[in-house]
């Protein structure tokens, strides 16, 4: 089998034995024709709890809480999210909260905080025209958050557009525990709340410490003031047009193997191979609503998610190619640095696991990237300084949380940094640490990373990677760590999707 692999920019094409573990998304579910009435529903007839109608009076102040839709990865350009918005919005005036009394709270944690086109992405462009309401942008670092209280030593503070609200409505996509359904009004709290959200997996909740919070903050928050979520199940993004059926269909793998337009792709300039990718017409379906209590609401619709989206492992494998494409995990789409990188494919891909590690303990992982040091300014200048502090402190201090925790402290209070991103112009300069602490679990559990077609050899050493020149080399040594032929898992994505392993 001939598999495509983005690497960056480029697209790899890998032929594999007949008994390699290829995963892939599954095809799409079948998706709901009118998202805005499955919404409606849910709200009328929630899973549990009150419905929107009876905890909300006429005239009341409401504010509906949404995540920037950075995730599923890639973006497209109609997302199921902005029906549900626009849907929410119209059952408010139904029963009598008209629209200068709803705020929208954008809840983008530690990221950039979103910019006009983020926002307009956000909602219908009939919504748009006519909202009326206020649109709130949070921002970690306001002086005004509102305590709610302490769990686990980590201080609870939010927004007070949360608190000074009559009602609360969380409209999210179930993608994984720490992003939707709690996790949005956790998006929406102080800098310290944010950065201990850890999990070493995105879609279990034992030893989630952000799932932990998530609950935590959402039980205090009911505690003063009325919630309730609508959360929706996603397909994976569809890829439409000339190559359709991608990733799921193996005919789509041979299409662009033949393709005569990839020879010619090849030899086109970086930056316009990324534009390319960017513009294949991709679809993005939902297939569920479900509403409740943000928590209800949530796991109901990630259950649901993981069932239809899961790629099936019968075991660890003893070495897993990730390809890292060149874009970021976060809005707006930008080319990533060494720091993104790794996250696309350890904090994110890898972590995307139920039931068990996809890898055997003391595995291989080899990341299809070219690692370029590129930390564009002023964007990603607080990626640089983290990557400066690891230098600074030897390749030995990155796999180690408590020798670069001082760095991470002097970096969380650099007034410039703050202000950067207070105006939009960067991410939290808290945003690298609690990026690459996400990767540690899955680099704990590999015996190597091995980053194939690096070109930066330095970086990935900083790392504690091993650099390589290209992936047959990397397979080589892969090979070579297993004391023979080692069983070989290929993920091809974006999109990236849930993997459930079977236990032995």
């Amino acid at each position: 089998m001939k598999v495509p692999l983005l690497a960056g920019s480029r697209l790899q094409i890998v032929e594999v034995p007949d008994d390699a573990n290829v995963l892939r998304a599954p095809p799409p579910a079948e998706a709901l024709t009118d998202v805005g009435a499955a919404v409606q529903e849910a709200l009328r007839f929630p899973l549990e709890g009150p419905s929107l109608e009876q905890l909300v009076s006429p005239g009341a102040r409401v504010t509906i809480v949404v995540e920037p839709t950075a995730l599923p990865v890639p973006t497209t350009l109609r997302d199921p999210r902005q029906e549900a918005l626009a849907a929410v919005v119209a059952e408010l005036e139904r029963v009598g909260v008209p629209l200068e009394r709803q705020t929208i709270l954008v809840a983008g944690g530690l990221a950039r905080r979103a910019g006009q086109e983020e926002l307009e992405h956000l909602v219908l462009p009939e919504l748009a025209r006519r909202f009326s309401g206020r649109v709130d942008v949070h921002d970690a670092e306001r002086p005004d958050l509102v305590e709610l209280g302490v769990d686990g030593g980590v201080r609870l503070r939010v927004s007070p557009a949360l608190v000074e609200a009559d009602a609360v409505v969380v409209v999210s996509a179930a993608e994984t525990m720490l992003h939707g359904g709690p996790a949005a009004l956790l998006a929406a709290a102080g800098p310290e709340a944010i950065r201990a959200a850890g999990a070493p997996s995105l879609l279990e909740t034992a030893a989630s410490q952000g799932w932990r919070l998530a609950l935590a903050l959402e039980r205090e928050l009911s505690r003063r003031v009325p919630v309730i979520g609508v959360a929706l199940t996603l397909n994976p993004p569809a890829v439409t047009g000339a190559f359709h059926g991608y990733p799921h269909d193996e005919r789509s793998f041979e299409l662009i193997a033949a393709s005569p337009v990839r020879l010619l792709f090849r030899v086109t300039p970086g930056a316009i191979r990324s534009r390319l990718l960017s513009s294949i017409p991709r679809e993005l379906t939902a297939t569920a609503a479900f509403g409740g209590p943000p928590a209800v609401a949530h796991v109901e619709a990630l259950l649901r998610g993981v069932e239809a989206r899961s790629a099936e492992l019968d075991g660890p494998v003893d070495v897993i190619v990730v390809g890292v494409p060149a874009t970021t995990p976060y809005l707006p789409r930008e080319r990533p640095n060494p720091v993104l990188c790794a996250y696309l494919a350890l904090g994110l891909a890898l972590r995307l696991w139920r039931d068990g590690f996809p890898l055997t303990e003391g595995g291989t992982v080899i990341l299809l990237s070219p690692f370029d040091r590129r930390f564009p300014h002023p964007a990603q200048s607080p990626y640089r300084a983290f990557f400066n502090a690891l230098r600074m402190l030897g390749t030995r201090a990155a796999h180690e949380p408590s020798a670069w925790a001082d760095a991470e402290r002097t970096a969380g209070a650099d007034p410039r940094a703050l202000q950067a991103y207070r105006e939009g112009r960067s991410c939290h300069p808290l945003l690298p640490f609690a990026d690459w602490a996400a990767c540690l679990p899955m680099i704990e559990r590999a015996g190597a990373v091995l980053v194939a077609g690096c070109r930066d050899a330095l970086v990935a050493r900083q790392f504690g990677f091993v650099p390589t020149r290209n992936l047959a080399t990397a397979l080589a040594m892969a090979h070579a760590r297993s004391g023979g032929e080692a069983r070989v898992g290929y993920i091809v994505a974006p999109p990236y999707f849930p993997i459930r392993v079977a236990r032995n």
